[in-house]
């Protein structure tokens, strides 16, 4: 009998979650509260149902061949970064292709999560769920919980004094949809990640004035990188991943700064990083160019709100604000489980590999997608999901749980004692914990083996584009057409940019072209003089000659 599986919620990480479930012959059934697929890629007017959602103008910041479902390629007209309307399009195509939908009971909220009388010895959950005030209850063999990491909004009102005399409008960015209602005011921004940049840029078109206010700054990318291919595909790449490993820390922090201040100094528009703070990276094409024209202004934090007015830790004033949005991200919680399982689980360094709690004896429920990536999060949450469902059927095994509490609790205290950093909140490097994660289910792409028996495809899977379709080319779950798909993710890429194809003689002349016009030239001349030297030197022999007696020619 097929292990039931419990999957909590149906955005990107649910979807990975049930096709992974029915990938190794699982059983699963889906809990969604909303009435549709997508999670936060819905987009509703209203955020009334307490559920975050993106805003209208939203557009990925991770090109489509890096952001696909790894057996499931975009179509290939579809645009490289698109809109929220088009992704959430293209998770309905996932659905309807591997037939999910079935497996989703919509307006389903799970009310608790507790370990059966037995767990200890079967490993299963007991839960219960409630379906427009119907409550029902269900036994388990795993749970999947894929809730992700945007559910409160974090509205830090405490660490800003004055703000409760406040007497403009504040809101949190969850509630921002569309850039109505905010003509011709004075509109304050406080965070600068994607999402400030983005309300920003899209206010300093209607609004008054905006202000930006951070802390730390950031590194300001766009979308298209050298010859405008998208930035992904140009960087997240096997063999610079190789290259960052071998380099020193400081050394790479160099070649950073001077390649992102190459684009323009941050230091000059007020973006550089502040001293002792953590280096972030935020994609925004238009914000140099709005500071530029002075419809966004830059400013450091917030110290202190009057009724009207913003006092700055630079000493600076900005007077007369109406509106202030606090674009100061979000916080996660599992409102749903036990304790202590509920507070171990919001300790990311509880969890192993950021999937399954450590105290747990039987490995049978798995957090996925709660993860930071410096990059696709959609492809983490897909390996994660791969690999969680193979532990839950036996396939793959994991340390006992009291070596993983010992690790975790040993590395608590060292942070506590400031003997190591707390990193279990910065942004995981895309590569290698995608290739972790792949190791632990056996689908690593062993390039060395692949340069003797495909050296086509190992010079696309080390020097090209890290796409998702690696983690098909072998080992469980592998698809046959992994390897077209990496061999022709450049087709896809520049399919939708050319709609315009102009056979133009004025067009400009590559390099190859103007060598083949001037190396013609140059062997026309180069057979010229031959020719001129050869008559020159037959003129010179008739004369030689005629001074040159019989004999001495027959000599020679």
């Amino acid at each position: 009998m097929a292990k039931r599986v419990a999957v909590i919620g149906a955005g990107v990480s649910g979807l990975s979650s049930i096709k992974c479930c029915l990938d190794e012959d699982l059983e699963p059934i889906c809990f969604e509260r909303s009435n549709d697929i997508g999670g936060l890629w819905k987009f509703t007017e209203t955020s009334k149902d307490g559920m975050t959602r993106v805003y209208k103008s939203l557009v990925t910041n991770v090109c489509k061949e890096m952001s696909c479902y790894s057996d499931f390629p975009f179509q290939e007209d579809y645009p490289n970064f698109m809109k929220q309307e088009k992704f959430w399009h293209y998770l309905q195509e996932f659905a309807e292709h591997f037939d999910l939908l079935k497996y989703i009971q919509f307006k389903t909220t799970v009310c608790s999560v507790t370990k059966c009388p037995d767990f200890s010895v079967s490993g299963q959950w007991d839960v219960i769920t409630e379906t427009e005030d119907k409550k029902d209850r269900a036994v388990f063999d795993a749970v999947m919980v894929c809730t992700g990491h945007f559910l409160n909004p974090r509205l830090p009102l405490e660490s800003f004094p004055g703000i409760h005399n406040f007497k403009g409008h504040i809101l949190h960015s969850q509630e921002y949809k569309i850039p109505v209602g905010f003509q011709d005011k004075r509109v304050l921004v406080i965070g600068l990640g994607n999402t400030g940049g983005d309300i920003a840029v899209e206010l300093s078109r209607t609004a008054a004035q905006v202000l930006l206010s951070t802390r730390t700054g950031a590194w300001v990318v766009g979308r298209s990188s050298h010859g405008g291919y998208p930035f992904n595909m140009m960087i997240t790449r096997r063999c610079y991943n190789f290259i960052e490993q071998i380099l020193p820390s400081c050394v790479l922090k160099w070649i950073q700064e001077r390649q992102m201040n190459k684009i323009f100094n941050h230091e000059n528009y007020g973006l550089s990083i502040t001293k002792g703070k953590k280096s972030k990276i935020i994609v925004n094409d238009e914000l140099p160019t709005c500071i530029l024209c002075g419809s966004v202004t830059m400013k450091t934090s917030v110290k202190e709100f009057t009724e009207t007015s913003a006092l700055f830790e630079d000493g600076t004033v900005e007077e007369n604000i109406d509106v202030v949005i606090f674009t100061t991200g979000y916080t996660f919680s599992f409102p749903f489980l036990e304790e202590p399982l509920k507070s171990l689980c919001s300790k990311k360094l509880f969890l192993y590999k950021k999937v399954f709690p450590s105290n747990l004896e039987k490995a049978t429920l798995a957090i996925i997608g709660l993860i930071s990536l410096k990059g696709s999060i959609l492809s983490g949450t897909e390996l994660q999901a791969r690999w969680a469902t193979r532990v839950f059927k036996g396939l793959c095994k994991l340390p006992p749980s009291q070596k993983l509490m010992a690790d975790a609790t040993k590395k608590e205290q060292l942070i506590k004692r400031n003997v190591i950093k707390d990193n279990s909140e910065d942004k995981l490097d895309y590569i290698p914990y995608l290739d972790d994660l792949a190791a632990c289910i056996g689908t690593k792409p062993n390039v060395p083996l692949l340069f003797l028996k495909d050296p086509r495809l190992a010079w696309e899977v080390f020097f090209g584009p890290c796409t998702p379709y690696q983690y098909r080319l072998m080992g469980p779950g592998k698809w046959n057409g992994a390897r077209n798909a990496i061999l022709t993710q450049w087709d896809r890429t520049l399919k939708p940019l050319k709609t315009r194809v102009v056979h133009d003689s004025s067009k400009p002349a590559s390099m190859s072209h103007y060598l083949k016009v001037w190396g013609t030239l140059v062997l026309l001349a180069s057979l010229l003089l031959l020719c001129k030297s050869s008559l020159c030197f037959k003129l010179l022999w008739d004369k030689l000659q005629d001074r040159i007696s019989p004999y001495q020619i027959s000599i020679w």
